[in-house]
């Protein structure tokens, strides 16, 4: 009548060898790799972060964006503001950082191509502090104060003569009408 349920971990003899569930060890949460190994369930890492490109040339189904803005980076010729569109899970934000990678990499190919290796793209890569590289989420920061500061920000000059300042705003479909209003004023007259 009733299947037990593979998450608890009082069930492990009568799961398959390769089954995966989760259970609490110590107030640790650990899961059952397909390997049949312990590991720690803040290593795991979601099959699309773990494989998300990392360059031009990686990105599929978006070839025609990316092939655009290879030749754009290559040829110096950057717009001071690219809007990225589409469903959830097509790579608008995907594509934001590797254009922001191919910006500020100082060993860049000549195609465009951002080396994905130095300190520079591993930072801007792994979401850490970047000076010239600034990812806001805008469902949490949504205000009109929050897009003044943003505004307030982008007055400053990079930090080195040979990067760029790019500014990653995410969900930007959650900002209230007066923070679009506030933003406006920096699209249209950039710094």
């Amino acid at each position: 009548c009733c299947r037990k349920d593979p998450r608890r971990h009082d069930d492990r003899a009568s799961l398959p060898k390769n089954a995966g569930w989760v259970t609490n060890l110590g107030g640790f949460n650990f899961h059952y790799d397909y390997g049949g190994g312990l590991v720690d369930a803040a290593d795991a890492v979601a099959l699309a972060r773990k494989y998300r490109p990392r360059t031009f040339s990686e990105v599929s189904t978006q070839e025609h964006v990316s092939k655009t803005l290879r030749s754009a980076v290559a040829s110096g010729r950057v717009g001071h503001a690219y809007l990225f569109c589409g469903p959830r899970g097509v790579g608008k934000t995907t594509l934001a950082r590797v254009l922001a990678m191919a910006l500020n990499c100082p060993h860049r190919g000549e195609d465009g191509e951002p080396c994905g290796s130095c300190q520079s793209c591993e930072r801007i890569w792994g979401g850490q502090t970047a000076l010239d590289v600034i990812e806001i989420d805008a469902a949490s920061n949504r205000g009109v104060e929050d897009a003044r500061d943003l505004r307030e920000r982008a007055m400053y000059a990079p930090s080195e003569a040979d990067r760029h300042k790019v500014y990653i705003v995410d969900e930007a479909h959650m900002l209230t009408r007066e923070a679009w209003n506030a933003l406006l004023k920096i699209l249209e007259e950039p710094p």
